[in-house]
């Protein structure tokens, strides 16, 4: 059994969640409450159910909005490459998401997402450099735009055919010691 207790708190608000897992043979129960569950008195508020088998399927149920969430995993071989498909299904939202990943080597791979009934779909390929540099183009077919994101190390560079340009990196200072991330 594995128990969690997470809490955060700033100075206009504060929040709690604890999450109860066993294994009960193939699979795992969990059980997870926020702070929305006890604050004003015991209620379902915030109360979650899941069963999951790792890697076959998790099944979530969200207890207040009577709300359940199916996703399937399967793995098969294709030209010796191994293809990882997911199926989600989220009743309350009614959405379908298919998602699937082939793994060409270490180095190399290319994933696909699509919302069902919608425009929704993304194809990305992702190719690691030397295990610090990745770069990953990415068409978005619900936007007919491209994103290329590019890793370098501590770095991130995120250019769109759209207008958005974003540069992301670690803070760094210079002390007596040299410089500190």
């Amino acid at each position: 059994m594995k128990a969690s207790l997470k809490s955060k708190y700033d100075n206009d608000k504060s929040s709690a969640a604890a999450t109860v897992a066993f294994n009960a043979g193939d699979v795992k129960l969990r059980a997870s409450v926020t702070d929305a569950t006890v604050v004003n008195g015991p209620s379902l508020n915030g109360l979650a159910l899941a069963v999951e088998k790792p890697g076959f399927f998790i099944i979530d149920f969200n207890v207040p909005k009577k709300d359940i969430r199916f996703q399937f995993m399967s793995s098969v071989k294709v030209v010796d490459k191994p293809l990882n498909l997911t199926y989600i299904h989220s009743r309350g939202d009614n959405r379908t998401i298919l998602d699937g990943t082939i793994v060409v080597d270490s180095a190399n791979k290319v994933s696909a997402n699509y919302m069902l009934g919608t425009e929704n779909c993304k194809l990305r390929y992702t190719y690691v450099h030397g295990g610090l540099t990745t770069f990953e183009p990415c068409y978005d077919f619900a936007k007919k735009s491209w994103i290329f994101l590019l890793h370098l190390g501590r770095f991130m560079v995120m250019l769109c055919s759209g207008l958005c340009i974003k540069l992301q990196a670690r803070i760094w200072a210079w002390s007596g010691q040299g410089i500190q991330s």
